[in-house]
């Protein structure tokens, strides 16, 4: 497994991430399509045989069963020094103050909720899973520097707004004297590229990371377009991020996957992997083939007119996720 720095930071990663929203008790809530404990059990041991040791999860994720999953897994499949560990704050937990939002209330509760449930005493990376337009960010940027000095989480990162808001929050941490974020987790793919226009430029000139949510546009880039899968037919959330139109970039990604003699994933992945300011794509796993496949994107290097061939169809569109 290759590995690479966090942002500019000297912590080196896998190349690859595993997203652990994939896992849960569905029962608590979140969606019905999640993996169990025991089955998420061998995607877990998977990601420790192909070095994929960047694991990535939220509070909110089956209300906070993924926490508990990947806090178990590590003491079982791995060891908590191996794991570069990241989580997230903002979504709703609960009713009242405290419960969501990036209040200093908000953030103090929810950091020590998730070191609770994930059975640890630090965080490698703890993001911010939103903007909060109703929290001064000099209130959310001060609490975070304090739960950094305090022990509890080593790396800030933030996830998924618009560039003049993280410009917002990262100046607000540097007047004050603060921990300022050192990656983006956006949604970037095929069928997603509005970060190019802007926040990229400022992660590459900030020294700021990015790591992709939904690289492979919910499996969308996975399959022939129109192709359903029981996690796509009752995704409610992922209907509103593409359109029929993607479908023509879709077929493009077929034909080079078809020329390549490869599944269609490993081109998608290797499209996103070859951008300087990615770090480390999030992949999520349902199937024993999926980590096997985003491993294998890693070798795989594009050519210019296979690039120019899945990027011809793209038109821009509104940012989505946020």
């Amino acid at each position: 497994m290759e590995t690479t720095h966090l942002g500019s930071t000297g912590l080196r990663i896998s190349r690859l991430a595993l997203g652990c929203m994939s896992f849960g008790d569905s029962s608590r809530g979140g969606h019905p399509w999640v993996l169990d404990e025991v089955a998420a059990g061998e995607y877990f041991r998977q990601a420790v045989e192909l070095g994929i040791t960047f694991w990535d999860t939220a509070n909110v994720y089956s209300a906070g069963s993924s926490e508990e999953f990947v806090g178990r897994a590590i003491r079982e499949y791995s060891r908590r020094e191996d794991v570069v560990l990241a989580t997230k704050l903002h979504g709703r937990m609960h009713e009242g103050p405290g419960g969501s939002g990036l209040s200093r209330k908000a953030v103090m509760e929810q950091v020590d909720a998730s070191l609770t449930r994930l059975g640890t005493d630090y965080v490698d990376l703890y993001q911010i899973h939103r903007f909060d337009p109703l929290t001064p960010v000099e209130e959310t940027m001060e609490a975070l520097h304090d739960v950094v000095k305090a022990g509890k989480v080593r790396y800030l990162g933030a996830s998924s707004m618009w560039t003049w808001q993280l410009a917002k929050l990262q100046t607000a941490a540097l007047l004050g004297g603060w921990t300022p974020f050192v990656t983006m987790q956006d949604q970037y793919s095929l069928l997603m590229r509005e970060e190019e226009r802007e926040m990229f430029g400022y992660l590459a000139d900030t020294g700021m990371g990015s790591l992709p949510w939904s690289p492979l546009a919910r499996g969308h880039l996975t399959r022939p377009w129109g192709e359903q899968t029981s996690r796509s037919e009752s995704d409610t959330f992922g209907k509103t991020l593409y359109a029929e139109d993607d479908a023509r970039i879709v077929g493009a990604v077929e034909k080079v996957a078809e020329g390549r003699g490869v599944p269609m994933a490993q081109v998608a992945l290797a499209w996103v992997l070859r951008n300087p300011v990615v770090d480390a794509p999030i992949v999520g796993a349902t199937k024993p083939h999926h980590l096997a496949d985003a491993a294998a994107a890693l070798d795989i290097d594009l050519t210019d007119d296979e690039v120019a061939l899945l990027e011809e169809h793209y038109t821009p569109r509104l940012p989505t996720g946020f």
